[in-house]
């Protein structure tokens, strides 16, 4: 009998406007979630991140965006601020969801699960400052990781996603 591989599909979010999202939602997608803010020296990345999207259009590509102020107080906005700046500064489309901490003891459980072997099954990836990267695979399971340094549009993330996106096409 095979064990059951840890995945996202559990966990809920909060959207901007204060509902649930239930990460189920993204089943089937290779998804790349990344912790957000707006006043980092990384937060240009949000226009990258929406050009790694562009550029890669597939229906079953997404990435999803989680602005915290765990690091440097970088995130002093709120609500539906932070997707106008994402949007209006950065031209960012892709999801972006409610302030959670991403860090410490009263870590987001999605990012407790991202960040812990223990949890995830595959590994230990606490993220040390904004713009650390997570990148699943289409069953929601942790397959690799990006720290801040490293572009949304390096080659590195682009492969690794092309290679995520055609493994599993035809198991829908």
């Amino acid at each position: 009998m095979q064990k059951s591989i840890p995945n996202i599909y559990s966990f809920k979010v909060k959207k901007i406007n204060g509902e649930d999202q239930p990460l189920s939602a993204y089943r089937n997608k290779v998804v790349l979630i990344v912790n957000t803010a707006s006043e980092c020296g990384f937060t240009p990345q949000l226009k990258e991140l929406q050009q790694l999207k562009d550029e890669i259009d597939h229906p079953d590509f997404e990435i999803l965006g989680f602005p915290t102020n765990d690091f440097g107080k970088q995130e002093p906005l709120d609500g539906s601020d932070i997707v106008s700046f994402c949007e209006v500064n950065h031209g960012a489309k892709f999801p972006v969801f409610d302030k959670i901490m991403v860090r410490g003891a009263n870590a987001h459980p999605l990012y407790l699960f991202l960040s812990e072997k223990k949890q995830n099954g595959k590994l230990n990836a606490k993220p040390r400052w904004n713009f650390h990267k997570y990148l699943l695979n289409r069953k929601g399971e942790l397959v690799d990781f990006y720290f801040p340094f490293t572009k949304p549009l390096s080659s590195k993330i682009k492969k690794k996603v092309h290679q995520l996106l055609n493994e599993n096409s035809n198991h829908k």
